[in-house]
């Protein structure tokens, strides 16, 4: 079953931030869902958004309106993390 995403917050409007929210999305998903470990400087090298869309963006696919993916974290040192991406095995494509 696939989710559409679900995007709030406080700045949140439709019209001006769904589209763009909603590709950048896609975007870190189709990087990650190989599965493989990556830092946030490396999932950026790849799709071009900023570490903290990122961030924020890998935190939604957590949620259940977001499919309720499994995003793991490893800590590297020195503040590095490394995450990884497990799509639910129901939802292998985003959209």
């Amino acid at each position: 079953m696939r989710h559409e995403p679900h995007f709030n917050g406080a700045d949140y409007i439709p019209d001006r931030d769904w589209d763009r929210l909603t590709t950048q999305l896609g975007r870190i998903f189709n990087c990650m869902k190989d599965g493989e470990w990556r830092t946030l400087s490396s999932i950026h090298d790849v799709t071009g958004d900023p570490e903290a869309s990122i961030s924020a963006q890998l935190r939604h696919l957590r949620k259940d309106h977001f499919g309720s993916h499994t995003v793991n974290r490893k800590h590297m040192g020195s503040g590095l993390y490394k995450y990884q991406l497990i799509p639910t095995a129901e939802q292998q494509e985003l959209f």
